[in-house]
């Protein structure tokens, strides 16, 4: 059976925001006549906040916080529990202290179930704050090299960057390749995400159907090209 599997932000939505909501109205006949599954590094909250209570209880299944906390509408199907040490939350602060982005908005730290999103701007930034910190990491590649310092001083932590403006923490395995469990052989997955690269927190679960020989990974630019590219899949399949 074909299955649709969809990182949420920048893929769906625009990074940090709402559905579009022409797209919105598409998305939600396609998964009323489709399999479809989210995977997101963001809480149950911040993901029904960006893509709305409809299509988030039409998905077959979400998966929060890169796979650690799973749901079928209301229902909790499981959640993992794992505390994020005071060694790592102290060189987290360290990181934070010495970077040259001059803005600090809050929430740098943000524990999830399962996982943590560290950000230099913060999680209270506004867009226009985002769009400073993106200017900035672009110029200095300072996600990326946070998250290898971070790779190369703890073992059983991966670290990788996600979405615009944070970098998504959890132990080794309990990142978005996670979620492959919970399909049969027999189906054939369709993953659209915009971190593919193998720093961007989409990486694992695109190397795992490659990998396994699960289907297909297809990496996006935004929510346009998503929907542009989704559209040509189901006129080669149907």
């Amino acid at each position: 059976m074909n299955k649709f599997i969809f990182d949420v932000d920048g893929t769906i939505t625009p990074s940090r925001g709402k559905i579009d909501e022409e797209f919105a109205t598409w998305f939600k006949t396609f998964c009323s006549t489709h399999p479809v599954y989210l995977v997101t590094g963001s809480d149950k909250p911040k993901t029904v906040e960006q893509v709305g209570t409809d299509i988030y209880n039409l998905s077959s299944r979400v998966y929060n916080c890169s796979g650690s906390e799973v749901w079928r509408g209301e229902v909790n199907i499981r959640s993992t529990t794992w505390n994020l040490p005071i060694s790592v939350r102290r060189w987290l602060t360290s990181r934070l202290d010495e970077s040259t982005f001059p803005l600090r908005t809050g929430a740098h730290i943000e524990e999830r179930v399962g996982m943590v999103n560290f950000s230099i701007v913060g999680r209270g930034a506004t867009l226009g704050e985002r769009k400073l910190y993106v200017k900035h990491d672009t110029a200095h590649d300072e996600r990326n090299q946070i998250a290898k310092a971070f790779n190369a001083q703890f073992e059983d932590l991966i670290a990788r960057p996600g979405g615009e403006t944070g970098i998504d923490i959890s132990p080794k395995g309990a990142d978005k390749s996670q979620i492959t469990q919970d399909f049969d052989p027999t189906d054939i997955l369709y993953f659209y995400g915009d971190r593919m690269d193998p720093m961007g927190n989409d990486y694992p679960l695109k190397r795992a159907i490659i990998d396994k020989d699960l289907g297909f990974a297809i990496e996006v630019l935004d929510w346009k090209d998503t929907w542009n590219k989704l559209k040509t899949t189901l006129e080669n399949i149907e």
